[in-house]
C-alpha cells in the first residue's frame, strides 16, 4: 500500500526537497503552502503522485479544508511532516506585537493544528498509526540575536513534540523532531554574506545541502512505528551551533 505524507510549506526550500525526495522514494506527497503555484512548481519537479493544496496552516478551518481533502481521497494519513514556518527578526526591544503573534500563529499554533488533523486521522484510521515530524530547527536549542519570536516558537515545538509523542503512544503514532542548521536555501542565502554573531560582530557562516535534510527524513519516515527517531540535529559540520555564544 502507498503511504500518504503531507508536507508544509512544500512550495519551497526544505519543504520542497523533502517533498521531491519522498515523491522519488514513491510516496504520494500531499503539498500544502499559501501559494498554488510555488506548489505546482515542486509537483513538477517528480513523476511521482501528487495532490497540490493552498493551506494557511495558521488559519484552523483552511487547516481542516486540508486534511478533509486527505481524508476523502486518500483515506489515511501516514506521515505529517510539519514545516511551514517564518521568522520575524528584531531583538526583544523592537519586535512588534503583531509579527510576535504573526510568528506564533505559524511555526507554532500551525504546527499544532496540522498535528491535530493528523493525529486524529491516524488514531481513527486502519490499520492504525503513522509519524509526525516536526520541523524544531538549530533555534530549538540555541538562539539567534534578534530572535524572540522565532527561539521561543521553536522551543515550544519542543515540547508539542514531546507531547505528541507521548500521546501518541496507545495509538501507534510516533512523533519525532529534526533540528536544522544552516541548511543551503533562499531563506539561508544571508548565512554566506554574514549574520549577527552572540559577540555583536558580523560573520559568515557555512552552509549544507539541503538535499542532505530530505535524505534525513526520508530514513526518520522509513522506521517501522515500533522505532522513532525522537530528535535528529542535522547541521553544517562548522557553523556555530557548539559554542554558540
Amino acid at each position: 500500500m502507498t503511504q500518504v505524507a503531507v508536507i508544509t510549506g512544500a512550495g519551497s526550500g526544505i519543504g520542497r526537497a523533502v517533498a521531491v525526495e519522498l515523491l522519488d522514494a514513491g510516496y504520494t506527497v500531499v503539498l500544502a503552502g499559501r501559494r498554488e503555484d510555488k506548489l505546482r512548481e515542486t509537483a513538477a519537479l517528480s513523476q511521482g503522485e501528487s495532490l497540490a493544496v493552498p493551506t494557511d496552516v495558521a488559519d484552523p478551518d483552511s487547516v481542516r479544508a486540508l486534511f478533509d481533502q486527505v481524508r476523502a481521497r486518500y483515506g489515511r494519513v501516514d506521515v505529517l511532516f510539519n514545516n511551514a514556518g517564518l521568522n520575524a527578526p528584531g531583538n526583544v526591544g523592537d519586535v512588534s506585537l503583531e509579527d510576535w503573534r504573526r510568528v506564533i500563529d505559524i511555526n507554532l499554533t500551525g504546527s499544532f493544528l496540522c498535528a491535530q488533523q493528523a493525529f486524529t486521522l491516524m488514531r481513527d484510521q486502519d490499520p492504525q498509526g503513522g509519524r509526525i515530524i516536526n520541523n524544531g530547527s538549530i533555534s530549538a536549542h540555541s538562539p539567534r540575536p534578534g530572535s524572540p519570536a522565532y527561539t521561543a516558537s521553536k522551543h515550544a515545538i519542543t515540547g508539542l513534540t514531546k507531547s505528541i509523542s507521548l500521546d501518541g503512544r496507545p495509538y501507534n503514532i510516533a512523533c519525532g523532531q529534526i533540528d536544522i542548521g544552516n541548511a543551503a536555501t533562499e531563506m539561508a542565502s544571508r548565512f554566506v554574506e554574514g549574520v549577527p554573531q552572540a559577540n555583536g560582530t558580523i560573520a559568515p557562516e557555512p552552509v549544507f545541502d539541503v538535499r542532505h535534510v530530505a535524505t534525513a527524513v526520508r530514513q526518520m519516515v522509513a522506521l517501522p512505528l515500533d522505532t522513532n527517531v525522537q530528535f535528529m540535529t542535522i547541521m553544517a559540520t562548522t557553523m556555530p551551533f557548539v559554542g554558540r555564544g
